[in-house]
């Protein structure tokens, strides 16, 4: 019996209205925006590993994507820590992405990604400060090295012992 009421108890707390509020608002009748839709979207696939994918929407955003399989040269590192180069099968991408910001300014993005990296080009990207000066050069100084002096001295030789010939035969 009171497994019965335990599991009612629990029962009721489970189906009894959550006090928080949901986070899934409706569009409102004083939503600036309007619904944004896909106007057109493509997707090829290749069997040679290549591919082609695009799609615009309502909002004038559009996006593009291209890849393609391609040689690249690898490493690799055997379990000693040596490396060897040898050609793999690697990817390149190139797209473009356009967009319009809620104030109106118009972005455009295009990339390239290969075996040089991910080079990113647009009008909106921040570019590193171009330095005029010149770097400061160390001084060089000429110096002569000390040179050991050179002593010139006889050494000495021992006289000369009178040697006789002793033994059989003499």
């Amino acid at each position: 019996m009171k497994l019965f009421i335990v599991a009612v108890l629990v029962a009721a707390a489970c189906a009894a209205p959550s006090s928080y509020p949901t986070y899934e608002k409706k569009y409102e009748k004083d939503y600036k925006y309007p619904e944004i839709v896909v106007t057109s979207q493509s997707d090829e696939r290749n069997l040679d590993g290549s591919s082609q994918w695009s799609y615009a929407q309502s909002d004038y955003t559009t996006r593009e994507e291209s890849q393609v399989q391609k040689k690249m040269q690898g490493v690799k590192y055997d379990s000693y820590g040596k490396a060897t180069y040898e050609d793999v099968m690697g990817n390149t991408n190139k797209g473009s992405s356009y967009w319009v910001s809620p104030e109106g300014e118009k972005f455009t993005l295009t990339w390239t990604a290969d075996d040089a990296g991910f080079q990113p080009k647009g009008d909106h990207l921040p570019v590193a400060p171009v330095h005029v000066y010149e770097l400061p050069v160390a001084p060089v100084h000429e110096y002569e090295l000390p040179v050991a002096p050179v002593h010139e001295y006889e050494l000495p030789v021992a006289p000369a012992l009178p040697y006789s010939r002793t033994g059989l035969g003499y």
